[in-house]
């Protein structure tokens, strides 16, 4: 999925700028970088800025506008370090993760950062589909762009490393088939009705009530397996009871 994620800089006037955007791009586990008409040559700083993340700056796509860098994304998120005054759909950085993670987990996105200076233009915010602003103290909110790909780029693999987290666990949970819950609710009522905390003619309320429990639970396979050994043995435990009633009933007679 991270190799889905393109980090897209336009205008970068520094070329160290880019070696840092390089950096904090592998560091995260990106390694798409797109340059749209830079004002300088990936050189000697660059490499320098990029402490061993160079491989991302020779990879890197260099095209003339916007418009080719994202030509084969299907969510294009621009990072705009103030308010303007066109409204436009904006995400907070948190679900800005969490969307671009979900949308590329099977195709192309894009995050655009503008210039040094004055960032993105109106016409390159309206390109995008949804703004993300970093949410930095007001009073000194002063980020350079090596830091605002830095921050953005984490958010998206902490969105990312939650959404593996969360298939490893669903993954790893062994769910009973449909037929099992159900030899599991019919186990459940006979021995609720032998030991006749429900009455046998009128089960539905209780059985309902109980039924809606264990779907909420879900309860896992081997949980299942616990509950109807459970029941098991209370039937067991039943039947015996039974038994020597029934035999010292027999020897007072």
């Amino acid at each position: 999925m991270l190799n889905n994620v393109k980090i897209v800089l336009i205008g970068t006037s520094h070329s160290g700028n880019i070696g840092s955007a390089a950096r904090a791009m592998k560091v995260m586990g990106l390694s798409r970088l797109v340059l749209v008409a830079p004002e300088c040559e990936i050189d000697g700083k660059a490499v320098a800025m990029a402490a061993g993340a160079s491989d991302i700056m020779n990879r890197a796509q260099v095209v003339n506008t916007l418009e080719e860098a994202i030509a084969d994304c299907t969510l294009v998120v621009g990072s705009s370090a103030r308010p303007r005054h066109l409204e436009w759909p904006q995400l907070e950085t948190r679900e800005f993760g969490q969307k671009m993670v979900a949308e590329g987990q099977h195709s192309k996105v894009a995050i655009v950062f503008g210039r040094e200076r004055t960032g993105l233009t109106n016409d390159e915010l309206q390109t995008c589909h949804f703004h993300v602003n970093i949410p930095a103290n007001a009073e000194y909110s002063s980020l350079n762009l090596a830091m605002a790909v830095q921050t953005l780029s984490y958010e998206v693999r902490m969105a990312w490393l939650e959404s593996q987290t969360q298939a490893i666990s669903e993954a790893e949970q062994d769910y009973p088939l449909a037929e099992d819950l159900e030899r599991f609710y019919i186990h459940l009522e006979r021995a609720l009705t032998s030991s006749n905390f429900i009455i046998k003619a009128h089960p539905g309320a209780v059985m309902n009530k109980l039924r809606r429990l264990f779907n909420r639970a879900r309860p896992e396979q081997q949980e299942l397996n616990i509950l109807r050994g459970m029941l098991t043995a209370f039937e067991r435990e039943m039947a015996q009871s039974k038994a020597v009633e029934t035999t010292e009933n027999t020897d007072k007679k």
